[in-house]
C-alpha cells in the first residue's frame, strides 16, 4: 500500500535549513571554543575540560524533562515549534557570551563567565531548541520515506554550515583583528544568521493534528476522532518518560551511537591543534573540512534512493560504516607517512561511508518511537529525541572535556609556538586513532540495530491475533 505524502518539497528544505541555525551554534562551539580559550583569553585546556564535564551534570536531566514538555504541550504552533522557536532566542545570546568574555576580569571570574554561559546554553536552550526540532520528523508527517527526505536535506544543511563555519572562521576572526574583540564580533553574526534562519525553519512546516499514530495512518489514511484522539492521549510523569525510554533496547543504541559520534566530532576538531602544531598550518583545518564535509553531503543527497534500493536502512547503515573504518584505517597509515594528499583522500572515503547513517538517522529514530508504542501502547514522539540533544550534549561535552584534558597531560602551552613533543604525540593519537577506533564501536552497535525488522515482526504477530 502506497504511503500518503504530506510535504511539498519547499516544507522539506524549509525543515533542513533549521540545521543551519543549529549548527551556527554547534560547528562554532564545537571546532572553535577550545582554542579560542587557551589560545585568545588565556585559559587552561584542563581546567576548561573540568568544567565542560561539570556542565554536563548539571543539564544530564534536561534532555528527557523537554522531551517529555514537548510531548505535553498544546499550542496554537503545536507541540515542538514553540520550543524551537523560543528556545534559540536563548542560543543566540548565550553563544555571543560565550565569546564575549572580558579579557580585563580576573581569571576566576573568566571561569565562571565560561561556565554560566556554556552550562545555560547547552542545559536550557540548545536542549529545547534541539529536540523540539529533531522531533518535528514524527510529528509533520507519518510517511517514511519522507523522514528520511527531511533528515537528509537537515544534514546537507548541516554539514554545509559545519564546512562554512570551519572554512571562514579563522580568516573571519583575523580580518576582524585576531584578538578578543574579533571572536565575540564574529560570534554575534554567527548567532543573529542562526535566529533569522531558525525562525524561517519553524514557520516553513505545519504539525499534524494530535494523536494521529503510525499505526492509524496506515489502516485508515486519516486522524483520529475526537473520542479516540482524548482516550489515547499521551499520561505519564518524567519517571514514566524515562523508564518507556531504557526499556528500548534501540533508544540506548541510538544514545549510544550519538554520544560516539559526538566524542568522534570532537576528536575531529582537535584538527585545528594538530593542522597549527603538527602539519604547521592552521589554514588546512578548512582544507580537511572540505574533504570530510563535501562527501558527506553528497552521500546524504543519494541516501533516499539508496534506502529505497536497499529496501531498508539497516543495510545501508552497517555497509556504510565498514566503509568509514577502513577510510579512517588508511588516514592513520597516511599521517605516519606524512602524505597530507592522502590523508585528504581517505577522509573523504570515511565521510562518504558515515553519510547514510547522518541522512536516515531521524528516521531510525522514528522507527525507534514506534517500537515503544508498538510493545508499550505509549506515543513519545518527544521524548524519544532527546536522545539527539542528550548525544550532542554528552558525546560533544565529554569530547570537548577529553580533548582539554589530554592536551593539558601532554604539556600543552598555548603562549608556545612550538610544542613538547608529548603533546605532538598526542595530537596523533587525538586526530588519527581515536576516531578510528570510535568509528569501531559504531559499526559494531550498528550492526545490532535493525529496529525496522523488529517493528515488521511485531507488527505482523499484532496482525496474527486479530
Amino acid at each position: 500500500m502506497k504511503e500518503k505524502t504530506y510535504l511539498k518539497w519547499y516544507n522539506k528544505v524549509g525543515y533542513g535549513s533549521g540545521d543551519i541555525a543549529g549548527n551556527v551554534v554547534y560547528a562554532f562551539l564545537s571546532s572553535f571554543v577550545m582554542i579560542y580559550l587557551t589560545n585568545t583569553i588565556g585559559l587552561s585546556a584542563g581546567i576548561v575540560g573540568t568544567l565542560i564535564a561539570v556542565s554536563k551534570l548539571f543539564d544530564g536531566f534536561t534532555d528527557i524533562f523537554f522531551g517529555a514538555m514537548i510531548d505535553k504541550t498544546h499550542s496554537r504552533l503545536g507541540k515542538a515549534r514553540p520550543w524551537m522557536l523560543y528556545g534559540y532566542i536563548g542560543c543566540a545570546v548565550t553563544l555571543a557570551a560565550i565569546f564575549a568574555i572580558p579579557v580585563n576580569l580576573g581569571t576566576t571570574a573568566q571561569y565562571a563567565w565560561f561556565f554560566i554561559a556554556y552550562t545555560l546554553l547547552n542545559g536550557v536552550f540548545y536542549t529545547a531548541n534541539n529536540i523540539a526540532y529533531s522531533a518535528l520528523t514524527s510529528l509533520v508527517t507519518k510517511n517514511s520515506k519522507e523522514r528520511v527526505q527531511m533528515g537528509s536535506y537537515r544534514f546537507i544543511f548541516a554539514f554545509a554550515t559545519s564546512l562554512f563555519i570551519q572554512s571562514v572562521t579563522v580568516g573571519f576572526v583575523a580580518k576582524c583583528g585576531g584578538d578578543a574583540k574579533a571572536w565575540r564580533t564574529v560570534a554575534v553574526v554567527y548567532a543573529v544568521i542562526g535566529l533569522v534562519v531558525n525562525t524561517i525553519s519553524v514557520f516553513s512546516v505545519k504539525e499534524l493534528p494530535e494523536g494521529m499514530s503510525d499505526e492509524e495512518e496506515k489502516r485508515s489514511g486519516s486522524g483520529l476522532s475526537g473520542n479516540d484522539k482524548e482516550s489515547s492521549e499521551e499520561k505519564y510523569g518524567l519517571a514514566a518518560a524515562f523508564r518507556l525510554l531504557i526499556s528500548n533496547k534501540f533508544y540506548l543504541m541510538i544514545c549510544g551511537v550519538y554520544i560516539l559520534q559526538q566524542l568522534y566530532g570532537a576528536m575531529i576538531n582537535s584538527g585545528i591543534y594538530y593542522m597549527t602544531y603538527v602539519l604547521k598550518n592552521e589554514n588546512l583545518y578548512g582544507v580537511f573540512s572540505w574533504a570530510f564535509n563535501i562527501p558527506l553531503i553528497v552521500a546524504l543527497v543519494f541516501t533516499p534512493a539508496l534506502v529505497g534500493r536497499w529496501k531498508g536502512m539497516y543495510k545501508l547503515n552497517l555497509r556504510g560504516y565498514m566503509i568509514a573504518v577502513v577510510g579512517r584505517a588508511l588516514v592513520v597509515f597516511a599521517g605516519y607517512i606524512g602524505s597530507v594528499p592522502l590523508m585528504l583522500a581517505f577522509t573523504a572515503v570515511a565521510a562518504l561511508g558515515q553519510g547514510p547513517w547522518q541522512g536516515d538517522m531521524n528516521a531510525v529514530i522514528a522507527a525507534c518511537s514506534e517500537y515503544t508504542y508498538l510493545t508499550k501502547g505509549k506515543r513519545i514522539d518527544g521524548t524519544m529525541y532527546s536522545c539527539t540533544s542528550l548525544g550532542v550534549k554528552i558525546g560533544g561535552g565529554l569530547g570537548t572535556a577529553v580533548a582539554g584534558w589530554l592536551l593539558e597531560f601532554s604539556k600543552f602551552d598555548g603562549k608556545l609556538t612550538v610544542q613538547p613533543q608529548s603533546c605532538i604525540d598526542m595530537l596523533h593519537i587525538m586526530y588519527l586513532w581515536l576516531p578510528l577506533i570510535i568509528n569501531v564501536i559504531i559499526m559494531l552497535v550498528l550492526s545490532r540495530m535493525n529496529v525496522e525488522a523488529a517493528n515488521e515482526k511485531l507488527r505482523s504477530e499484532k496482525s496474527s491475533v486479530r
